[in-house]
């Protein structure tokens, strides 16, 4: 019943996951607010990298959201 045994494996080998069977990571909580925080401050540098780069040639036909944050003026009909 369950599943098979655990068959030897090398205690050597390094693994960024944690290696075989790591039921209990060290610091595993920390490691991922850690590297959520990481991912949120990138994209938010992405995205406001995104906001200052953009530019419209054509005028939108329907609203679009990124009107909100974008710095852009609006295109005047002739």
């Amino acid at each position: 019943m369950g599943a098979a045994p655990r068959h030897p494996y090398p205690k050597h080998v390094w693994s960024p996951a944690g290696g075989w069977w790591n039921t209990n990571p060290k610091n595993g909580s920390r490691n991922t607010a850690i590297i959520s925080g990481v991912c949120v401050i990138i994209s938010a540098g992405i995205f406001m990298l995104s906001a200052v780069k953009e530019r419209r040639e054509v005028a939108p036909k329907h609203w679009i959201p990124s009107s909100l944050w974008a710095n852009v003026p609006p295109v005047e009909e002739p």
